[in-house]
């Protein structure tokens, strides 16, 4: 059983970064690949898609509406997947999900693939 746990949400004004972490446990990178993503759900809307990133880092995965603005990283060393976000927007005001699969060789954007959720950590930009 794998738990992740997010940490590094907070309040930031527009135009500013942030970066979130999610750290993995009950399973390490190492053993037991996962394809790890980035979901944000902000209230009233449904859970959507942010970043993937495959396994081995060499392969990611962007939401249009966040490409070239955030940057999703991994160390497999530390079990923790990153989501550096720069030039932050009112609109990207959400709590952000960190999300696994074992099975996932490339990652994906659909919330139904993946098995393994965090709880959650709130991201808020002020306009």
């Amino acid at each position: 059983q794998v738990q992740l746990v997010e940490s590094g949400g907070g309040l930031v004004q527009a135009g500013g970064s942030l970066r979130v972490s999610c750290a993995a446990s009950g399973g390490t990178f190492g053993r037991n690949p996962l394809a790890m993503a980035w979901f944000r759900q902000a209230p009233g809307m449904e859970r959507e898609f942010v970043a993937t990133i495959n396994w081995s880092g060499d392969l990611t995965d962007y939401a249009d509406s966040v490409k070239g603005r955030f940057t999703i990283s991994r160390d497999n060393d530390k079990n923790t997947v990153y989501l550096q976000m720069n030039s932050l927007k009112a609109e990207d005001t959400a709590v952000y999900y960190c999300a696994a699969d074992r099975t996932l060789t490339s990652g994906s954007p659909w919330v139904r693939d993946y098995q393994y959720w965090g709880q959650g950590t709130q991201v808020t930009v002020s306009s």
